[in-house]
């Protein structure tokens, strides 16, 4: 069992940068992929990036390339999301999520993710 814990999230301006990170514990960091969400409300939740267990691949939706950032300390057991040029549709609660069953994501739907963390609200105004 794989405990995963947002945080890092807040209020920021349009065009704002954030980072966020997500504490494991409970399984072997080093050996699964891991996986940033997030909802919007009154949306369903959608994939934003992954990574490996190596952190040597990485996987983003289409429309955040270049924008966001996915990575992480294997010797932190820390993941993190870098968000650079923040927008007010960027609103949402982020959520961490791991797959313990394999080194690489298996896909981008979330029901392929296992763990998840509580989530936390990044909230950007125009």
């Amino acid at each position: 069992q794989v405990q995963l814990v947002e945080s890092g999230g807040g209020l920021v301006q349009a065009g704002d940068s954030l980072r966020l990170s997500c504490a494991a514990s409970g399984h072997t960091f080093s050996t699964y992929a891991l996986g940033w969400f997030r909802q919007a409300p009154g949306k369903e939740r959608s994939f934003v990036a992954a990574i490996t267990y190596s952190g040597n691949s990485t996987y983003y939706a289409d429309s955040l390339k270049g924008r966001f950032s996915i990575s992480r300390d294997n010797a932190k057991n820390t993941l993190y999301l870098q968000m650079n040029s923040l927008k007010p549709e960027d609103t949402a609660v982020y959520y961490c999520a791991a797959d313990p069953f394999s080194p690489r994501p298996r896909s981008t739907l979330p029901s392929d993710f296992v763990s998840w963390g509580r989530g936390t609200q990044v909230t950007v105004s125009s």
